[in-house]
């Protein structure tokens, strides 16, 4: 494990680098959105309480930041796909820590209802923990992965037998 942590530390880096910018994108727009166009007062888009969809809209204008600069910054090396492809792909793996991230923010907020500001803030960076371990999986198992992995995997068990 200590190898695998060092021979992957300045990628490491860069993903917590462009995680953490995502991470302030995220409560940013989150809480722009939670106070002001989505806040309980707010009859924009004909409906109160709209703590969940504030989430999901701030989570994808992090995603989009995150995929630029994962493309031609922490992973930049190692794309494999043309970039519509690898968009859709990345959007996938995504789709699954949104929601992740919103389901963790809808339990604290509709099934333990707690609803205060700083409740959701505190759920939003949990989710936000979650998705991000997600995330880094996927993105190196099916976004940024090499695609000579497997065969390079299947060699180096081949040459051990």
């Amino acid at each position: 494990m200590l190898a695998w942590l060092r021979s992957h530390a300045a990628e490491l880096g860069r993903f917590g680098v462009v995680g953490f910018a995502g991470v302030i994108i995220n409560l940013a727009v989150f809480n722009w959105l939670r106070l002001g166009p989505l806040s309980e007062d707010s009859t924009f888009l004909g409906a109160q309480d709209r703590v969940v969809t504030a989430k999901v809209i701030a989570t994808v204008v992090s995603v989009i930041f995150a995929w630029a600069a994962h493309r031609w910054w922490t992973f930049r090396g190692q794309r494999t796909h043309r970039p519509a492809r690898e968009l859709a792909i990345f959007a996938a793996v995504n789709g699954v820590a949104i929601v992740a991230e919103a389901g963790v923010l809808a339990i604290s907020h509709y099934v333990l209802e707690f609803t205060s500001l700083a409740a959701d803030n505190l759920a939003s960076v949990l989710g936000i923990g979650v998705g991000t371990v997600l995330r880094y999986v996927g993105y190196k198992m099916f976004v940024f992965g090499r695609r000579d992995a497997p065969a390079a995997a299947a060699s180096a068990s081949a040459d051990a037998d």
